[in-house]
């Protein structure tokens, strides 16, 4: 009842719409009392006291009732359209900023494909709850009490015969709407998993290829699907066997209001007129329990996809996302004091982690893979929160600047170099919202980017396509670094910003980045030397623990870890450059 509740606020956002909707409903409902009234009349007055003039004005009167009816019954439908659409909007832009403030940590553990089924599907059948459920439930609420009304008027006895059914069916529908509710929970998560499955398919197509694996992507989603249409057919197995039984049930109250009106019209009790008025009005009085199925179906999945929305919207924000200090400059100088981290249950991926780094140096980070190179950086970002330690920033520390401010004051450029699908302006603008054509062009120059750019046959405004297909994966790292280039950011993150380059355009770009470094804080991360021999400071990870740090010279001179790693990680001469 609370996820009830909570959806049923949503249509307080639209007070009009929600109360014109609720009038017509009144009025369309009170409309069905005319034809048993005029049924009624046919039989007891023109018929029995043969009035042939009432004919044609009684029918007339029937006909309006009729029109007016399904009149009123189009413009609540276009009314209550309308609503759903703006609640689903509303709902889904409200889920959307939402993830926006979420931690990365949480969408390490929530799939892609999972979100999407949320924002896509979950959200609208969470919506149908207050269109087909609520607005069609107190519809039939009002048309039951309304009926059962004019009945009660006309027999108290009858109407009490013929809600002998309504017990039974009350308990039947209880029962069942409380055994498929965790049913259409697991046909959700159902949904959630072969979604998840499809989408990192469609991701992964290239690769799905590469390794003609085809027929065991086919597999797995086969069984997703299969295991989907399980749940989902244990839910109807449920349904042939119920719903049947409440007809049958609900049906059965005919023969036994038919057989006493007929008893005591024999007896004098009832006119025939009213035994066939109440035949008339039994249709209207138990067509809503006719939609006890669609509703009760309607009711236990929206609430289901409510309970995975407000899961969502009740995730707490990432902390100090505006909150916190905003220095007015920022020199770059930056300190990791002791500082410890773990992925959740995993082996810490950095321990006690020492590193100074002075305005304008540059940092370069080396080791293997898995030595927590990466992590230094998401760190730096704040993307996660240190388990033990320190970071300083220009001496305050990080925890206590605003996240926003932060991250506007650095330039990352990450392993994967990730373009959005639409136009190389609009992912450039990324960076700097108000650029103009001239400093994009200057960026892409720089970044060596401008030629193959000037190639494509829509310049800045050609499509990347998804995930930047349409370009290599050279191109996309300088695409990237043009942003980072555009953005001139006191302080530099590159993760692996040159792996994808050739030694040319590797030349051309390292002159770029040696322009950009200039005055500013820069960390890199790099498997080539020729990224990290001119850094100010190299410090070599191995398990997240600092092995060793120096220049290029002095840890070759060292002749440990760093000239170890040179020898077998670098394909270059590790001897210093002279």
């Amino acid at each position: 009842m609370s996820v009830l509740a909570r959806i049923l606020r949503h249509t307080f956002r639209f007070p009009l719409q929600s109360s014109l909707s609720l009038v017509m409903a009144v009025a369309c409902t009170s409309l069905v009392l005319v034809l048993p009234a005029v049924t009624m009349r046919f039989i007891d007055v023109i018929i029995a006291k043969n009035r042939p003039d009432l004919i044609f004005s009684t029918a007339a009167i029937g006909v309006a009732a009729i029109f007016a009816r399904q009149l009123l019954f189009t413009l609540r439908t276009y009314v209550n359209n309308s609503l759903e659409l703006k609640l689903t909007h509303l709902v889904r832009v409200e889920l959307y900023d939402k993830l926006q403030r979420l931690p990365i940590k949480w969408f390490d553990k929530n799939s892609s494909g999972e979100i999407m089924s949320r924002v896509a599907d979950d959200v609208p059948t969470m919506d149908r709850v207050i269109i087909d459920g609520v607005d069609q439930a107190l519809a039939a609420l009002l048309q039951f009490l309304i009926v059962m009304g004019y009945m009660l008027y006309q027999s108290w006895q009858l109407t009490l015969v013929t809600l002998l059914p309504l017990p039974f069916i009350g308990i039947l529908t209880a029962w069942w709407s409380r055994r498929s509710e965790p049913m259409w929970r697991a046909s959700s998560e159902a949904s959630s998993a072969m979604n998840a499955i499809l989408h990192d398919n469609l991701a992964g197509i290239r690769q799905i290829k590469a390794y003609t694996v085809e027929p065991k992507a086919l597999e797995k989603f086969d069984h997703a699907s299969r295991k989907l249409g399980e749940k989902h057919m244990s839910v109807m197995r449920g349904q042939a066997i119920v719903w049947p039984a409440v007809s049958f049930i609900a049906e059965s109250g005919i023969i036994l209001m038919v057989a006493f009106g007929a008893w005591w019209t024999l007896s004098g009790q009832l006119t025939p007129g009213t035994v066939i008025s109440f035949l008339v009005a039994w249709g209207f009085l138990f067509d809503p329990i006719s939609r006890i199925n669609p509703l009760s179906q309607t009711f236990t999945r929206g609430t289901v996809a409510a309970k995975r929305v407000f899961k969502i919207i009740d995730t707490p924000d990432e902390s100090h996302i505006t909150e916190g200090e905003r220095p007015a400059t920022l020199r770059g100088h930056v300190v990791f004091e002791n500082v410890s981290f773990t992925y959740a249950d995993e082996s810490p991926a950095i321990s006690n982690l020492t590193i100074e780094a002075k305005p304008g140096e540059t940092i370069a980070l080396v080791g293997a893979t898995g030595a927590g190179k990466s992590t230094v950086l998401n760190l730096l970002t704040r993307f996660y929160e240190p388990s033990g330690g320190r970071i300083l920033i220009d001496g305050t520390p990080l925890e206590n600047l605003s996240k926003e401010w932060l991250r506007d004051q650095l330039g990352y450029v990450t392993q994967e170099s990730f373009l959005f699908n639409t136009s190389l302006r609009e992912n450039l603008l990324l960076a700097k919202h108000d650029a103009s054509d001239d400093e994009l062009w200057a960026a892409l120059e720089a970044a060596n980017a401008a030629e193959f750019v000037h190639a494509s046959a829509d310049g800045l405004d050609t499509i990347a396509g998804e995930r930047g297909s349409r370009f290599s994966g050279g191109e996309k790292q300088r695409l990237s670094i043009a942003r980072a280039l555009l953005k001139n950011p006191p302080v530099l993150l590159l993760d692996e910003a040159t792996s994808a380059l050739d030694n040319r355009t590797e030349r051309l770009v390292q002159q770029a980045l040696e322009h950009l470094r200039a005055d500013r804080t820069c960390f890199v991360i790099a498997h080539r030397l020729t990224t990290v021999r001119q850094a100010d400071l190299i410090c070599v990870l191995h398990h997240g623990r600092l092995l060793e740090q120096g220049t290029h010279a002095e840890l070759i001179d060292r002749n440990d870890a760093y000239a170890k790693l040179c020898e077998t990680n670098f394909a270059i001469d590790p001897r210093p450059a002279v």
